[in-house]
């Protein structure tokens, strides 16, 4: 199944029987965050109602809780630090996007600087221009080195995770890119006094919101998956809230 994309100046072939995904599936082993316990799935059961076809019941009927932020993938708006609510519901207006995978080995702190500290592995200013280049990406997707499968099950907290440096995600602003995606639970370190510098810089609030802008966290690229230039479809389910579960897929570009 052949498409081809009319996208900014270029024309783009892709193969849409061949999705790369980028999504951890949320269940009760995978990845979490932020103290929280893990997901739960479990059946409806009452005295007028069985939701399970193995304890007896007409058709599997479950509750599922679970955090955005915390349980898996999931992709978010600066309704994540603003006092209005920016709902995930409206920050996309398409989901198509030309975006560049890039693989990154943070830096390993040796001494402190400015808010971040001695110890920490930061993905660093420099590091993403050299990434980069020349060609400013509608949407990047950074893969963080080494890319071992336990991301897919990792508990992060306090783990102190790697995070990026406030000043990358502010030239990412500046660059245009709208959207950013990482393997890890967030862009900015895991104990910060509750500054969030990153995530501000990004979507450069409060001085000029960038509503049409996302971050995507706890992603996972398969070591298979080439660097380079791909299209994107952002899939994110339509929740009236800051973030949600989402389900970000690479198509390779054709004849390129």
């Amino acid at each position: 199944m052949i498409a081809t994309i009319q996208h900014l100046q270029g024309s783009y072939r892709i193969d849409l029987s061949r999705p790369i995904d980028l999504a951890i599936p949320m269940h009760r082993n995978g990845p979490r965050a932020w103290y929280a316990e893990p997901m739960s799935i479990r059946p409806v059961i009452n005295r007028y109602f069985t939701g399970s076809v193995a304890l007896g019941g007409k058709v599997n009927f479950n509750d599922v809780y679970f955090n955005p932020h915390a349980h898996g993938t999931h992709t978010e708006t600066v309704g994540h630090i603003s006092r209005e609510l920016y709902s995930i519901e409206n920050a996309l207006s398409q989901y198509w996007w030309l975006a560049k995978l890039i693989s990154l080995t943070p830096k390993f702190l040796e001494v402190d600087m400015d808010e971040m500290k001695q110890g920490d592995h930061v993905i660093m200013l420099d590091q993403l221009k050299q990434a980069i280049g020349d060609q400013s990406p509608e949407a990047l997707v950074i893969r963080t080195l080494p890319n071992s499968e336990s991301k897919k099950e990792i508990i992060y907290s306090n783990t102190n995770f790697t995070y990026m440096q406030p000043e990358g995600a502010r030239w990412l602003a500046e660059i245009g890119v709208k959207h950013v995606l990482v393997d890890m639970p967030s862009i900015d370190r895991e104990e910060d006094a509750g500054k969030l510098l990153a995530h501000h810089a990004f979507w450069n609030y409060p001085e000029n919101p960038r509503l049409d802008a996302t971050i995507t966290e706890m992603i996972y690229a398969d070591p298979s998956v080439s660097d380079g230039l791909y299209m994107l479809d952002l899939q994110v389910a339509s929740f009236r809230n800051d973030a949600a579960p989402s389900r970000p897929l690479l198509y390779m570009l054709l004849d390129t």
